[in-house]
């Protein structure tokens, strides 16, 4: 297992059933495609207006990031550390890229596997948690992770997703689905 460095981020490596196998820099995986840990958070509300309607926290990740830049994504995305509690990840990382504070379940899993232009793979076994906002608390975005949000309703999201996929990110769609299987299944 690789030595933690602690001025370097390190991701957690995994094999195909998330079992932990190593450390790894964080840009050195992404170079070497290497499996790794992440999750995927999704906030849903009921739509002020409409509480009939649900509508989804997306965020425009910011243009300079190491990948996807620009595209529209989740809530909120990223790496769990070393031997941290998922859901307490994905809680920590809302807070400080979007300064909610919600507690969130885990509603899934997959796998997936992204090439990108600039060399970077992304290859993730991506844990996928959701969470319900309250309606109250402000949204703060942090300007080096995402450059904008909005809220979308499902039906908007879904036609989105059929007619411009190629400005969301390549994780939301699988992740979006096991929300969306979370949702019908528990109302």
């Amino acid at each position: 297992m690789g030595q933690i460095n602690k001025n370097i981020e390190q991701i957690v490596l995994v094999d195909a059933e998330d079992q932990v196998i190593g450390l790894e820099e964080k840009l050195k995986a992404h170079q070497l495609g290497l499996l790794h840990r992440a999750f995927s958070v999704f906030i849903y509300r009921k739509n002020p207006e409409d509480s009939n309607v649900i509508e989804f926290l997306l965020q425009q990740r910011h243009v300079d990031k190491y990948h996807c830049g620009g595209l529209w994504t989740n809530a909120c995305c990223s790496h769990p550390r070393l031997n941290e509690d998922i859901i307490l990840a994905g809680q920590r990382r809302l807070k400080e890229e979007m300064s909610i504070a919600l507690t969130l379940k885990k509603v899934g899993s997959f796998q997936y596997k992204a090439c990108y232009e600039n060399g970077l793979t992304e290859h993730e076994f991506d844990h996928v948690l959701l969470g319900e906002h309250d309606g109250v608390q402000s949204i703060v975005l942090d300007p080096k992770e995402a450059q904008d949000f909005r809220w979308v309703s499902e039906r908007r999201l879904q036609r989105e997703l059929d007619l411009y996929s190629e400005h969301y990110t390549p994780w939301f769609k699988p992740a979006f689905h096991l929300v969306l299987e979370d949702l019908w299944f528990n109302s």
